[in-house]
């Protein structure tokens, strides 16, 4: 009895592994992401297992359910998701959690990965980085993000919908100017594009590109020009971060929130808004 996370193709059907079609064909049940896709999968390599639906609407309830049914019935089972490596900005992580809880054995099937494809291509150097899936939709809430991101991160890895990527590219070009992006869709497709270079680049490349809004996006970025100095080494005060962060677009409030959201207390932050709220209104 066992849990295989299988990795299936991010769009060239050749990527997948006779390990993988193995698998899916020898386990019991696969537990997919959406049962539709993966049932065209599955015909196009020949596998009969049944399979029942495992997506991030209803993981928290149906994670406990498989594997108390895989432990109850003695299954091996598998765990897919639409596209790529399970658990990576994909549901998936329920079921692993409950398989572990119940002393189920986990085991990976290691295949496509649109972060690792994406690195790889991206001629950046990102021996260091960290991965942040989608970042927030709101725009003051992506600004504040990516100002806490720049600091004391050297690479970062980023998600997005082909329908946001120019708003998510603007929003670089305004707060992280400094930044080298690596920006790839469709990857490994018969269409797959890499465009690399600064923010304000890469924003006009694809405002350029009538099919923008086509394929998902893997950003990889170089952020070790806009990293900020460690907190207890930095020679700018609260109140000129604030008048930093207002320069590059941000309101009062928004730079006060982004200030708390680098790590400075609250008070701090508040205390150092009231100030340049007084500059701004000619108070001493």
């Amino acid at each position: 009895m066992a849990l295989y996370v299988v990795a299936t193709p991010i769009g060239n059907l050749g990527e997948m592994s006779p390990r993988a079609v193995d698998t899916l064909k020898n386990v019991s049940l696969i537990a997919a992401e959406d049962t539709r896709v993966t049932m065209k999968l599955l015909n196009h390599f020949g596998i009969r297992t049944p399979l029942v639906s495992c997506h991030q609407h209803n993981e928290e309830k149906a994670g406990p359910q498989i594997a108390e049914r895989m432990q109850a019935e003695n299954l091996d089972a598998a765990l897919v998701t639409d596209a790529g490596t399970p658990g990576i900005s994909d549901p998936g992580g329920e079921l692993v959690k409950a398989c572990v809880e119940r002393g189920i054995e986990v085991f990976a099937v290691a295949g496509p990965s649109a972060l690792a494809a994406a690195i790889s291509v991206s001629g950046l150097d990102m021996r260091e980085f960290t991965f942040y899936g989608f970042l927030p939709r709101e725009k003051k809430s992506l600004r504040e993000k990516l100002l806490a991101m720049r600091r004391g991160c050297g690479g970062a890895v980023v998600h997005e919908s082909p329908y946001r990527i120019t708003e998510l590219a603007e929003c670089i070009a305004e707060t992280l100017p400094e930044a080298r992006l690596s920006v790839s869709c469709d990857l490994t497709k018969l269409h797959e594009k890499t465009l690399r270079g600064s923010p304000e680049e890469v924003l006009a490349m694809l405002k350029e590109n009538e099919k923008t809004e086509k394929g998902e996006y893997c950003i990889v970025m170089d952020l070790r020009a806009c990293i900020d100095p460690p907190t207890g080494e930095t020679t700018v005060s609260p109140e000129g971060r604030i008048a930093e962060m207002m320069m590059a677009g941000l309101d009062l409030r928004g730079a006060r929130d982004a200030l708390a959201a680098e790590g400075i207390a609250k008070n701090t932050a508040y205390a150092a808004a009231l100030k340049v709220k007084k500059w701004l209104d000619g108070a001493d």
